[in-house]
């Protein structure tokens, strides 16, 4: 068994799905950190230290996030996205896949929150993905430290967010209780659910090869209901042979909508 076959297997991430190069750095920096001098050495050491294949999936999965992230795109959803799904639906369905440490949802759903206030015919579910289940562990339980929150004003904070001694903040009940957080693996090729009204993937695909991001390109295509919302990284783009997939609804924030 090759040494990427047997990685996958250990670490249950598809490496063929990421960028020769991203991998070979990734094992490069674990492997110096762990002092072992080769491939095999390093295999040999995950093997006898289980705790290594966590900080592996983890240096694989970079996680680096925090509420509001590109706090332009937040406002177009509340301005536009989330009034837009209001008045067309009695029940909103979003996915957050690829949502690491749980910052994204968490901010979806306090817009959501304020957005339920004028419409409280209207029920949401809001869907959050990852393939770690490490992160999704500190994800659920919702706690972050203050630099996490710097996006997030000091009404929504108090709002939202119960204050705790040690200088973290816990996410509120009423906010978690709109995010239904899930273990699942991109690559799997089968959506979290379907008929959605907006799908959220940022930042995600940055490391994965041409035929990967195509393949969620169509993924997520499929899972969209009709006139549904795309939300990907202000970095990330379409390539020429899924953009047909999607038109642009916001081309500077990198918001599409699916085509007919």
């Amino acid at each position: 068994m090759s040494l990427q076959k047997s990685i996958e297997r250990l670490i249950r991430i598809k490496c063929s799905s990421y960028k020769e190069d991203y991998i070979k750095r990734r094992i490069l920096s674990r492997m110096r950190l762990t002092n072992t001098a080769d491939f095999e050495a390093y295999h040999k050491y995950l093997l006898e230290n289980p705790q290594e294949l966590d900080l592996l999936r983890n240096a694989l999965t970079i996680n680096v996030t925090k509420f509001f992230r590109d706090p332009e795109v937040f406002e177009v959803m509340r301005r536009e996205i989330l009034p837009d799904l209001a008045r067309r639906r009695r029940s909103i369905r979003i996915w957050c896949a690829g949502c690491a440490t749980g910052e994204e949802p968490y901010s979806i759903a306090i817009l959501v929150h304020e957005l339920m206030a004028f419409h409280k015919d209207v029920g949401v579910t809001i869907y959050a993905t990852d393939i770690d289940t490490v992160v999704l562990q500190k994800a659920t339980a919702g706690i972050y430290d203050r630099k996490a929150l710097e996006n997030v004003d000091e009404k929504r904070i108090r709002k939202h967010f119960i204050s705790h001694d040690d200088g973290t903040f816990e996410v509120r009940p009423h906010i978690k209780d709109l995010v239904k957080f899930r273990q699942h693996d991109l690559m799997s090729g089968a959506p979290i659910t379907r008929y959605l009204d907006a799908v959220t993937c940022r930042n995600v695909t940055i490391y994965f090869t041409e035929k990967q991001k195509n393949d969620l390109t169509h993924l997520f295509y499929s899972a969209l209901a009709v006139d549904g919302y795309y939300v990907i990284g202000k970095t990330e783009y379409l390539a020429r042979e899924v953009e047909h997939l999607f038109t642009p609804y916001n081309a500077m924030q990198k918001i599409l909508r699916k085509a007919a």
